[in-house]
């Protein structure tokens, strides 16, 4: 049961960003009517005590400031994105600023640091305008509060419902420093106002500069 609350608490996050990253007049996320308490990030697993099973570079905790991809053109500022009081994730107030979830890990971390965008917003292209169009292998650099770059190599994209939405693959424990980059796409839906689909474009750290 404790298991079945944490992976339905965490959807119900996932599906206030399916919403929240799309295209709005206001900058509010339409949140669940009954909003799930907060959920911190999954335990990374272990084989016993503190021995972690990872793969890969790791980094310190440091927070994000700056995204920059080169494949799509954009370089642009990070802010924090925390909870709202009913347990939806904020979003990001205008079209190009991108925002890091804060219960997520820090990019460069263990575990799957989270990145949203707008699609559009308010008749402007957002930043993660053309996300769907990554490809594996682009490279997606995160400068973050130690000086520190962490750079990512696209691993995939995919596009999913967003009453299908993989909280478990996006949100989960995972044994290296990875990233989700989050966005709306698919068809407008113009009798509720959203989008569809979510796009996610995963990463892993390949490099720190």
């Amino acid at each position: 049961m404790k298991r079945a609350r944490s992976v339905a608490a965490v959807l119900a996050i996932a599906g206030a960003v399916a919403i929240a990253v799309g295209r709005h007049d206001q900058p509010a996320a339409e949140s669940p009517r009954s909003a799930p308490p907060p959920v911190a990030h999954p335990a990374a697993p272990t084989r016993s005590g503190s021995d972690v099973l990872t793969r890969g570079t790791l980094l310190p905790t440091s927070f994000p400031t700056r995204v920059r991809i080169p494949a799509l053109s954009v370089d642009e500022a990070v802010i924090g994105l925390g909870q709202n009081p009913d347990g939806s994730m904020q979003v990001p107030t205008d079209a190009r600023t991108v925002g890091w979830y804060t219960r997520a890990p820090t990019p460069g971390s263990l575990g799957p640091a989270v990145l949203a965008g707008h699609v559009d917003y308010q008749g402007a292209d957002g930043t993660f305008a053309r996300l769907s169009t990554l490809r594996a292998g682009d490279q997606i650099d995160v400068t973050r509060q130690d000086g520190v770059t962490a750079v990512f190599a696209v691993t995939r994209v995919d596009r999913y419902a967003k009453n299908k939405f993989p909280a478990d693959a996006v949100y989960g424990t995972i044994d290296h420093a990875g990233l989700r980059l989050i966005t709306c796409g698919g068809d407008f839906d113009n009798r509720t106002g959203h989008y569809i689909d979510n796009i996610v474009a995963y990463a892993e750290l390949r490099t720190a500069d």
